[in-house]
């Protein structure tokens, strides 16, 4: 019991490691394409936070955005966190899938004004604006 404890452990802090250098990093390097990947992660987290609390949002996006929230935050995955470049790869893609897919649920606005980083990144992972049938 008491090394799975220390497993745990390690793998708590390991994952809050990771977390930091990339908010360190997010902060500390000029902006770029690095900086922004940097800043990703991190800028999805609150958006999913600012996005769970908003009443506008549906229960369906509601649901995909929280799923996406633990997905992030759970130490399971199907790459590990430690690997340099294809640990938060998983990470990305799930947040990435569950906000374009709240983004047909959701006014563009409300997730616009969710987004903390720079607008041009969330602009590019919705896509194109979608004209709705009048």
């Amino acid at each position: 019991m008491r090394d799975w404890l220390i497993g745990l452990g390690a793998a708590a802090a390991l994952i809050v490691l990771s977390w930091g250098a990339l908010i360190l990093l997010a902060r500390t390097l000029p902006p770029g394409l690095a900086r922004d990947l940097a800043a990703f992660l991190p800028d999805c987290a609150t958006t999913i936070r600012r996005l769970r609390r908003d009443p506008s949002v549906p229960r369906r996006a509601r649901f995909a955005i929280v799923f996406a929230g633990l997905w992030v935050a759970s130490p399971i995955d199907l790459s590990p966190e430690f690997l340099p470049v294809i640990g938060p790869l998983d990470d990305i893609v799930v947040v990435a899938l569950a906000l374009r897919y709240a983004a047909r649920r959701v006014p563009r606005e409300v997730l616009l004004a969710a987004w903390p980083g720079e607008p041009r990144l969330i602009e590019r992972l919705l896509g194109p604006r979608r004209l709705t049938p009048g």
